[in-house]
């Protein structure tokens, strides 16, 4: 397949290299075609070495070629990644004062933007405009992340990771964001529901009990279904990352919302995958108003003591539900850190003999560990089988396919 990777100017344009490795490493030829300002963040020569052909710049090049013009005549897929506010306007508005912007408006293949850029400028009412209109035109533009951006900021407009960049780049052309084009379609008219976040337990107006769970691996896991066809709602404790088009959410803030969603809604769904970050215990008691420091010069360390009550076993309760019934398939993942009493794999076999469920997820956490990172690694227990099925170290995408992989082989020998 003939791809041509444009390459926007911001700082973001490094992570452009893995994605074309992404798509180098398939055996697709990419053509590069970088803007004066992208070849100031990274130099021609990576490109060239990384795509192994040369490096397409301006139109003056190769004239006889009629470059402007058959790059985009001639490819089948057009990614741009960093597209930046200014390539967002002026692909909207059809100008073509570049190489690469004479590529979108020649181009008659799938074309994926991928945006990056500071909050204010992908909030500002004359992007968003520009987003709805390419999106009109049947461009995907693929939504930012949310995370660190340039110097100290944070919040939506950065750059997605070259996985998940790659995998809409698939999913325009028609296929699985997998690069194993077997598995297909094969979710096709199942519905499925997924927890994902952490739940946070209110103490007063001001503070809550929470956890570290960003919600990825559980995004990660309704993107992938969503993609293999499947209808799929999102039960999503705090969840500040976008969301996909074509996914319901629903939002919740505490342990006992995310069970009242979940077991009203369980029985309805052919998949039940319990991700989410449930918070054992919460406070027995809410403080109407702020807890304040005491100021008593006898004791000035004194603090308030929080009692605490355990939440409900929400995947449990599910469980309980089902009763003898095969359906819906139950998914747990256990987050363990391994102890005195057992290392992580034999705390999530005996949680899974606990939970009842048919399979359970096991990955280690903790500090630097699968919370908030992009990659993991999990082991997979099936309750019929003591086989362990390892996945990764991966993009939570790709884990997220390793697991649909066997859930869709567990549910045909049912």
């Amino acid at each position: 397949m003939r791809i041509v990777l444009g390459v926007g100017g911001g700082i973001a344009a490094y992570k452009a290299a893995l994605l074309l490795r992404l798509f180098t490493e398939e055996g697709h030829e990419v053509t590069v075609v970088p803007t004066d300002a992208a070849l100031r963040f990274v130099g021609a020569p990576t490109w060239e070495a990384l795509s192994g052909r040369p490096v397409q710049t301006d139109v003056w090049s190769n004239i006889t070629d009629v470059p402007h013009v058959r790059l985009g005549q001639e490819a089948d897929l057009v990614v741009v990644a960093p597209t930046t506010a200014d390539l967002l306007a002026k692909a909207a508005h059809g100008l073509a004062g570049d190489l690469l912007t004479n590529v979108l408006l020649t181009a008659r293949c799938p074309v994926v933007l991928a945006p990056a850029m500071h909050t204010e400028m992908w909030e500002h009412a004359a992007t968003r405009a520009n987003v709805a209109t390419l999106r009109e035109r049947g461009v995907t533009v693929v939504e930012p992340a949310s995370g660190r951006l340039t110097g100290a900021d944070t919040g939506p407009g950065r750059l997605p990771e070259p996985e998940a960049i790659h995998a809409a780049a698939l999913e325009a052309l028609g296929g699985s964001p997998s690069a194993d084009p077997a598995r297909g379609p094969d979710l096709a008219g199942r519905t499925v529901l997924i927890s994902t976040g952490g739940t946070r337990e209110p103490l007063d107006p001001v503070r809550y009990l929470g956890n570290r769970s960003s919600g990825k691996q559980g995004l990660a896991l309704a993107e992938a279904a969503a993609a293999r066809g499947a209808r799929v709602t999102l039960v999503a404790a705090n969840l500040a990352l976008p969301v996909p088009d074509g996914i319901t959410v629903v939002p919740v803030q505490t342990a006992l919302d995310l069970q009242a969603e979940m077991t009203a809604r369980a029985a309805s769904h052919d998949v039940v995958v319990m991700v989410a970050a449930v918070a054992d215990f919460r406070p027995a008691d809410y403080a109407e108003s702020k807890i304040k420091k005491t100021h008593d010069p006898a004791d000035p360390d004194a603090a308030p003591t929080i009692r605490l009550v355990r939440n409900p076993d929400v995947l449990a309760g599910l469980v309980a539900a089902r009763g003898s019934s095969a359906a819906p398939l139950l998914v747990g993942f256990a987050a363990e850190t391994g102890d005195a009493t057992g290392s992580v794999l034999e705390l999530g076999r005996q949680k899974l003999a606990r939970k009842g469920c048919d399979l359970l997820v096991v990955n280690e956490v903790g500090t630097d560990k699968t919370f908030g990172a992009d990659d993991t690694s999990v082991h997979v227990l099936t309750r019929d089988s003591e086989a362990v099925v390892e996945i990764g170290p991966a993009s939570k995408l790709e884990v997220s396919h390793g697991i649909w992989d066997v859930v869709v082989g567990v549910s045909a020998a049912r």
